[in-house]
């Protein structure tokens, strides 16, 4: 074929149908797309994404990471510009948003906000249903540019993050797909377009491993008290720990490296160097450990506190206060 045939019979050409893969992929954008916003400041610099849950009465409430939001804040301050947090629809104008509350031990934050019209609300999944190398499509607004689209594998599940408050996020879920900075807070989807993880974390330096947290239960429960309160409750105990090893002679432990003045563990006689062991009726084995039990049910109820101390086991009474929001 002659090369001027050649470039005109392309020009002629039909457009192919997609295949499976792509089809798959454009399906979720198309239902998806319309529900992400970009988060950002009043001076026009962004900072994360976010995904639209529920509309009523003229407001949009939408969920985002809490590392976005306080890192906006921060970065207002500094400009002189404390709270001026902006949100942005697909083809919409940037509007005021109103933080009604972030949960740093989750990395989950809710906004509210007035759009200029309804926008669409996404559906929720549930990660409880994923499979390891199942289909998922990442949605954002990574560096900057609106609207990205990336898809990948879920390249494994039940992974531990640890978070900006130095908790760890338990079962997130690790994705190949495409995340830098600038998806956080936006939607992790399946192949039916709805959200199974909010986007929350990249390891500086690797390629194809992103981290996703997932939506099941106390996800729903997170963001339900952070809409209704705004903020989620727990407990707190004043100590600086480290986690001790296990060995063949020693189960491992919560080591105590700081005790807090007038704090409830200082009340009830821990010292540093002790290592906590047990709370309650559940063994301690690590750092971890104890933190996942100090939860809302534990403030202000008396609960006993197993430490070791010079190679003996004592048992001390501790009641949790609540954890200060800052």
């Amino acid at each position: 074929m002659d090369i001027f045939e050649n470039l005109s019979a392309s020009s002629r050409a039909e457009q192919d149908a997609l295949d499976a893969y792509s089809r798959a992929v454009r399906e979720v954008t198309e239902r998806l797309e319309p529900a992400v916003i970009s988060v950002g400041l009043r001076d026009g610099r962004g900072g994360g994404s976010g995904v639209v849950l529920g509309t009523k009465d003229g407001s949009a409430t939408a969920v985002t990471n809490a590392h976005v939001v306080r890192g906006l804040r921060r970065a207002g301050g500094r400009r002189g510009n404390p709270g001026g947090i902006e949100v942005t629809l697909p083809g919409g104008s940037p509007v005021p948003a109103e933080v009604l509350g972030d949960d740093p031990p989750s990395d989950l934050a809710v906004v509210r906000f007035a759009p200029e019209e309804e926008p669409t609300t996404a559906t929720l999944g549930d990660a409880g249903n994923l499979v390891v190398g199942q289909l998922v499509v990442a949605i954002g607004n990574p560096l900057g540019f609106q609207r990205s689209v990336t898809a990948g594998v879920v390249s494994a599940l039940g992974r531990s993050i640890r978070g900006e408050s130095g908790r760890l996020i338990e079962n997130v879920i690790q994705t190949d797909a495409a995340i830098n900075p600038g998806n956080s807070g936006g939607p992790l989807a399946d192949t039916s377009g709805r959200v199974v993880g909010i986007n929350t974390a990249i390891i500086g330096g690797a390629q194809g491993i992103g981290f996703a947290i997932p939506v099941s239960n106390t996800f729903r429960r997170v963001v339900f008290t952070l809409v209704t309160e705004g903020r989620v409750r727990r407990a707190y105990l004043g100590v600086v720990v480290a986690s001790r090893p296990e060995r063949d002679d020693f189960e491992g432990g919560a080591g105590v490296e700081s005790v807090a003045p007038n704090s409830p563990a200082e009340r009830a006689g821990v010292r540093p160097q002790d290592v906590i062991v047990g709370f309650g009726d559940t063994p301690v084995r690590s750092n971890d450990d104890l933190l996942s039990m100090l939860d809302e049910s534990a403030i202000g109820r008396d609960a006993e506190l197993k430490v070791l101390r010079g190679g003996k086991e004592r048992t001390l009474k501790v009641r949790p206060q609540e954890l200060p929001a800052e």
